[in-house]
């Protein structure tokens, strides 16, 4: 389930804020939205189409999600849009979660949609780190420039879209912070 919790950077066992404590679903989405908004990162949940499973096909995914997709394009001029899909079977799955574990940015937003599955998105924003975790159906928008990092789990199994501004894709410029390993991983 999706949930936000907020750390003081200095401080990575107490958050200054969790999700969980709230047990009203709506309460819990909107302050979830609240807080990603006041420091610039979009953050929405889309209606799921359950037809999609894991191994279904890019061409599938982008079809069934085609008039969201085309309105992230019009609002936000995004230039590529592709698919990852990645289950706990595959063989380079320790390779593809470390590539990403350490704190980096990107010169363009980072949108990724949920179709299926997890992923926990680590923000490093104003003395601050906002651990996201994106369940199906949850869209974030993780504003250029902004510190971050991702953990898929050991045991990864999800599909998410992701709209790029940059043709090229996915490019990271690595901070060489040490801060990602002193927060929560993904353990699924």
């Amino acid at each position: 389930m999706t949930s936000l919790k907020i750390f003081d950077e200095n401080n990575p066992t107490v958050p200054i804020f969790d999700s969980q404590e709230v047990t009203n679903h709506r309460e819990k989405m909107d302050k979830i939205v609240y807080h990603l908004n006041q420091v610039g990162v979009k953050f929405e949940q889309w209606q799921t189409k359950n037809e999609i499973r894991l191994g279904a096909t890019q061409e599938d995914v982008l079809k069934a999600y085609d008039g969201d997709v085309q309105r992230l394009i019009q609002e936000a001029g995004y230039q590529a849009v592709d698919v990852v899909s990645l289950t706990s079977d595959n063989p380079q799955k320790d390779a593809f979660r470390e590539k990403f574990l350490n704190e980096h940015t990107h010169s363009e937003d980072e949108v990724r949609f949920f179709v299926a599955g997890e992923g926990l998105f680590s923000l490093h924003l104003d003395n601050r780190v906002f651990e996201v975790l994106c369940t199906k159906g949850d869209l974030i928008s993780v504003p250029a420039n902004t510190p971050h990092w991702f953990d898929m789990g050991p045991n990864p199994n999800f599909i998410a879209i992701r709209l790029f501004n940059n043709p090229e894709g996915w490019v990271a410029n690595f901070t060489g912070s040490d801060i990602a390993s002193k927060f929560s991983r993904l353990e699924n």
